[in-house]
């Protein structure tokens, strides 16, 4: 255990930075409590990173924390842009949002995202195209997906132009998460 917000490895593992992670969330609550409720974004929450060292926070917890305070700016941000403009507009910027999640969804499977360059890992197509499908049960019919359920996903590793490249997916995921999480 620590003195700081969260608990830490043993001494010989690596965990974030103590420092940089209490900075953020002291930032953060500064800006959610006192900001305008666009101060912070969901997707800077998303961004943010922290430096591994010995001994640090226990990145679960970390992580962890880090999606409840993105629902937290993205609930607040929606309450305010409601409060201005009216559900209606909130629904239809969403709408537009999820809209550009619609061109590699309607992409036959395999096919979705482009190889990775050169040596570079990537993921299991199957995989993400089984996420894929789950958005478009989402999106169609209404099947239950939680923007919990779509930063919980795993890929398994596929090396080669038989994989997807990761940074495009995992680009593609924090969108449908954002899309999500205005739903929620």
């Amino acid at each position: 255990m620590s003195d700081g917000m969260f608990r830490t490895v043993s001494g010989l593992r690596r965990g974030y930075d103590p420092d940089e992670v209490d900075g953020f969330f002291a930032h953060a609550r500064s800006l959610y409590e006192q900001g305008p409720a666009t101060a912070l974004s969901g997707a800077e929450v998303r961004h943010v990173a922290f430096d591994m060292v010995r001994g640090g926070y226990v990145t679960a917890a970390v992580d962890a924390a880090l999606d409840r305070l993105e629902a937290a700016f993205v609930a607040r941000q929606r309450a305010q842009y409601v409060a201005d403009k009216g559900q209606d507009a909130w629904m239809s910027q969403l709408g537009a949002q999820a809209r550009t999640l619609y061109g590699r969804l309607g992409r036959p499977d395999g096919d979705r995202f482009a190889p990775p360059e050169g040596r570079e890992p990537g993921y299991e197509p199957a995989d993400v195209d089984a996420l894929c499908h789950r958005l478009i049960a989402y999106f169609d019919t209404g099947a239950p997906l939680t923007a919990g359920e779509l930063r919980a996903a795993t890929f398994r590793r596929r090396n080669g132009r038989n994989g997807y490249a990761e940074a495009p997916v995992d680009a593609f995921v924090a969108r449908a998460v954002e899309v999500l999480l205005g739903v929620e």
